[in-house]
């Protein structure tokens, strides 16, 4: 089975959360920052087992810009000049269905490495 195809796709700029509805009346609000380090770009997912690079600073992402690929996916473009990797609709239910694990996976992979979701220096952005 394949996942729903959202029948509304907003991005909440000031919150810098992408929401995403479906026709059965689920609602999903996803955050830049974990769109952003869950990015299945080969960048960050890496190029084979194990190679997986974590990403670091994202506190404050967000999108400049959204594009549809298809009927098939979503090409989200961050603030931080990261645009690689389409979002298909499969990944992104999966995302947001499985929310709360993800996010905490992610929290213990920064800690065990001594990472930090804080962007290192002042962060700029352009206007």
């Amino acid at each position: 089975m394949s996942a729903p195809i959202p029948t509304r796709v907003h991005y909440h700029k000031q919150a810098r959360e992408l929401e995403l509805g479906y026709a059965n009346g689920e609602t999903y609000r996803l955050s830049a920052e974990y769109l952003r380090v869950y990015s299945p770009s080969a960048e960050v997912r890496g190029h084979g087992p194990d190679t997986e690079v974590l990403q670091t600073g994202q506190k404050y992402v967000g999108l400049q810009n959204i594009s549809q690929t298809g009927r098939y996916a979503l090409k989200l473009h961050f603030d931080d000049g990261h645009d690689t990797g389409l979002y298909s609709w499969e990944y992104l239910y999966d995302l947001a269905t499985h929310h709360d694990a993800y996010w905490d996976h992610y929290l213990q992979r920064l800690e065990q490495a001594g990472a930090s979701r804080e962007p290192l220096g002042i962060p700029v952005k352009q206007v």
